[in-house]
């Protein structure tokens, strides 16, 4: 199971709820932590996004995978505060992120893509006016969002092939098969796109 996950189908009631309102919750909640600066309303908004999960129908174990991505990055930012700041200040920043990180999730784990990518097309056709191509905004965000599938292929093909050549301790030596991958990848998009005349199209 991947930690930061793409729509998965269900009847929850977060589902009915349009894109941009999901969105505009999320924003609002982050402004307002941020906003508080309070460590306990941090942690209040940590137990409350861990307990959205089973409420809008999705599996805990999701919450659980993105704390499980998340937690060198939260366990170096405690460190850092504790050492040169406050124990408060670590537990704010770090249930802050995490509360956040979740929330987010959610949104996109219960809002479909083709949703999301006319929320934002609409959102970019005032900006047409002063130059801005809205059909660019909204392919540039689904090459986008097709490129987190993407990254986690190339993962894992070269994890199975360095199994394979039996090495191990030297996890340094997946990123150059990583980043060779993604760029073949990126070269085969290219090459759809302009075989079918997506890129000439979104110039004019």
């Amino acid at each position: 199971m991947s930690a930061i996950g793409l729509y998965v189908p269900g009847t929850g009631p977060l589902y009915r709820v349009p894109a941009g309102a999901k969105l505009l919750g999320l924003l609002a909640v982050g402004v307002g932590l941020v906003a508080a600066a309070d460590h306990r309303i941090a942690v209040g908004a940590l137990a409350a996004s861990l307990l959205l999960y089973p409420a809008v129908g999705l599996a805990p174990a999701r919450a659980g995978a993105v704390l499980r991505a998340l937690w060198p990055f939260l366990l170096a930012v405690a460190l850092f505060q504790v050492l040169f700041g406050e124990w408060e200040t670590a537990v704010r920043l770090c249930a802050q992120l995490a509360a956040l990180v979740l929330f987010a999730n959610v949104v996109t784990l219960t809002t479909r893509v083709r949703e999301m990518l006319d929320l934002f097309e609409r959102t970019a056709r005032p900006l047409r006016h002063v130059g801005v191509n809205p059909d660019r905004v909204a392919l540039v965000l689904a090459l986008t969002v097709r490129s987190i599938p993407m990254v986690a292929a190339a993962w894992r093909m070269s994890q199975e092939g360095y199994r394979a050549r039996g090495l191990s301790g030297r996890p340094h030596l997946l990123v150059v098969p990583v980043i060779v991958q993604l760029l073949r990848m990126a070269d085969a998009t290219g090459e759809a796109l302009v075989a079918r005349g997506i890129d000439e199209e979104t110039r004019t």
